[in-house]
């Protein structure tokens, strides 16, 4: 991965990524006490020096760079359309439309008035929202959330919970999907108190992406105001700056419904319309629908530090003290500020969001110190796998051609301390959805070619890297760094990759590992298998030479209950999949069935005791034979193992 960005929702996969010099365990950078004016521009993470003002300028110039870009990206991935905008120096320079708002109906995508989702970038709205009630002092960044809520976040650990922490996403609490699309009418108090997820980690610690936590936000906004997110949004950012084409309302007003861009999935080689995707209690984390040229106007006020012609929506202190790193989790990569991230990359400091839906991916960049930012949105699932990564990339190697860092040739093996299995600590810890963990391992290697290489290999692919200082390792070839934390011990507990300031990688024990998780579920399965096979090899036997002596009741008995937990265990694996394998069932929470499913397990479990009691009496009674007995004992084993590893996974038991 060399783009300068991650998908912010790595989401299911990486969902689905700063440490001090030596051996010392990293200190968070400590928030400021209260909101001040900036007295230099932010450093950037990596220490490279700002390049003199580059990036988009001439209006035809951008125009005729970005239709090459998008005819050949959108053309490439299948994408119906997209709506670009960039700004300079408080001024659109740019903005249209490309492809289709409505395939079926023909209607082009419009700048100005076709709607796009813009999923997590409408997290800056809320994020902006807290900003301006710090400014009037009716919110503290660093006191207990709980004294804005009317119900409790559990005491968990000593330290509370702070609007600090919410905004730099390091609240500890884990991540959950099931519904995070949920269309439910209950107030969002309601909800927000009866799917509260645990509380993992103390907070402050690290970043782990949260629209739980984002969601909480706008419910205090909602507590502090009387207002509605909906309507504070509304009141106090979109009709100040003019944004009359954006919305966080879910359904859309009847005078912007006719606008809305359709979101398209991708079904093999086709594009399917899809419903336009409701998310009703998680609104303030990614509700929100926008025109570019209005998305435009929010860019704008961000750059001039609140303000867009002569209307203010933040005081210039307060602007700046929210674009000024917050949290890292080494002082060498990227931080989040307050609310947006940083997105080092080229030699130009860049701050920002990106955000998904099912069918829109959308990505809002802003350099600072040089003046420009740039939006863009795709309407088809594909977008995807451009909006975060090549399309920034692609914007950014033209206006900054400049050359990747040489890597350095390595001075010796890369030590065995780096090596291992982790896990992305974007995740569920005690509910069945840290089942997700099994596709989502990263695997931290020696390259065996070139010893001194080393390769990070995830589900988004392979990376090679070499020593670049203590702990800290640069791509070859590409612009990410990684850096590891090494404690007080000599161990390394965790990495951290610059592209993703939201969240970091886990160290996990050889006996945690997926891989090693996998390779025990496929043996257990192909054991319990075996047994319907012995059943029918035992009556067709049976058959076929009746002076064979019966089996006792016990026997018969033994191998029935063998099968019904090969049975039981088959049924849960199949029936999970397909209640969850829906587009939306997950996120929308809609499962019916699930306490149904979750029940086969434990029914297992409960004759898997039984099997044991069996198989004891088996090896004391002679039964089967000597390799019958060995055959059941393999049997009984695998259903331990198996139901261990489920238990692991929080497979086992009503987890969710």
């Amino acid at each position: 991965m060399t783009s300068p960005l991650p998908r912010a929702a790595l989401s299911a996969l990486l969902p689905l990524l700063v440490l001090s010099a030596g051996v010392r365990a990293q200190t968070p950078v400590a928030p400021a006490p209260a909101p001040a004016p900036a007295e230099s521009t932010p450093t950037t993470a990596t220490g490279v020096t700002t390049a003199p003002r580059q990036g988009p300028s001439d209006p035809k110039e951008i125009e005729a760079f970005l239709d090459g870009l998008m005819a050949g990206q959108m053309k490439a991935k299948n994408i119906a359309g997209a709506t670009v905008a960039v700004v300079r120096d408080g001024k659109l320079l740019f903005a249209k439309g490309y492809g289709w708002a409505d395939l079926d109906k023909h209607i082009p995508v419009d700048p100005e008035k076709t709607l796009f989702r813009i999923g997590s970038v409408s997290k800056l709205f809320t994020w902006t929202a807290v900003m301006q009630l710090v400014e009037q002092g009716k919110l503290d960044l660093h006191k207990d959330i709980n004294e804005y809520l009317d119900f409790k976040i559990p005491a968990t650990f000593p330290e509370p919970i702070t609007m600090w922490h919410l905004m730099t996403h390091t609240p500890g609490f884990e991540d959950r999907a099931l519904a995070l699309f949920s269309e439910s009418k209950e107030p969002r108090g309601k909800f927000l108190k009866e799917h509260m997820p645990a509380r993992v980690r103390p907070p402050g610690t690290y970043s782990a992406y949260s629209n739980y936590g984002t969601a909480l936000a706008g419910y205090i906004i909602e507590r502090i105001t009387g207002e509605p997110w909906e309507e504070y949004i509304e009141r106090h950012i979109l009709q100040p700056l003019g944004m009359h084409n954006t919305t966080g309302r879910q359904p859309l007003p009847a005078d912007l419904a006719p606008n809305m861009s359709v979101g398209y999935a991708k079904q093999g080689d086709k594009l399917v319309a899809k419903p336009f995707e409701m998310l009703i209690p998680y609104a303030p984390a990614g509700s929100i629908s926008a025109s570019a040229t209005d998305m435009a106007r929010f860019m704008i006020a961000h750059l001039q530090n609140g303000e867009y012609q002569g209307v203010r929506i933040l005081a210039d202190s307060t602007a700046r003290f929210m674009h000024t790193r917050a949290f890292a989790h080494d002082p060498r990569l990227d931080a989040y500020d307050l609310g947006f991230y940083e997105q080092t990359s080229h030699g130009v400091h860049l701050i920002g969001h990106g955000g998904d839906t099912g069918w829109f991916h959308t990505d809002l960049s802003l350099a600072p110190e040089e003046g420009w930012g740039i939006f863009v949105s795709y309407n088809s699932a594909p977008g995807g796998e451009l909006s975060f990564g090549p399309f920034l990339q692609a914007v950014l190697d033209h206006y900054y051609p400049t050359a990747t860092a040489a890597a350095k040739d390595a001075t010796g093996p890369v030590p065995d301390k780096y090596l291992g299995t982790y896990r992305i600590n974007r995740a569920s810890y005690t509910t069945f959805e840290k089942a997700l963990g099994l596709a989502t391992a990263v695997k931290v290697a020696r390259d065996p070619k070139a010893p001194g290489i080393l390769v990070v290999n995830s589900p988004l692919g392979v990376e090679r890297f070499v020593s670049a200082g203590p702990n800290l390792f640069r791509e070859i070839d590409g612009h990410e760094l990684i850096a590891f934390r090494q404690e007080r011990d000599g161990s390394i507990s965790h990495f951290f990759m610059n592209s993703a300031p939201m969240m970091g990688m886990e160290r996990v024990a050889w006996y945690q590992a997926p891989a090693l998780h996998h390779v025990l579920i496929g043996i257990a399965l192909l054991l319990l298998l075996t047994v319907p096979f012995v059943l029918l090899g035992s009556w067709l036997l049976h058959r076929r030479f009746r002076e064979l002596a019966p089996l006792s009741g016990g026997e018969r008995l033994a191998r029935w209950t063998a099968f019904a937990v090969t049975v039981l265990v088959v049924a849960f694996l199949v029936g999970l999949g397909s209640l969850i394998s829906g587009e939306t069932a997950l996120l929308k929470g809609d499962v019916p069935g699930l306490g149904i499913v979750f029940a086969l397990p434990v029914l297992a479990a409960v004759l898997t005791i039984a099997l044991l009691a069996f198989t004891a009496l088996a090896w004391r009674g002679g039964w089967w034979g000597r390799w019958g007995r060995i055959h059941y004992t393999a049997v009984t084993l695998a259903s331990v193992v198996l139901l261990a590893v489920l238990a692991y996974w929080n497979l086992l038991g009503w987890k969710y």
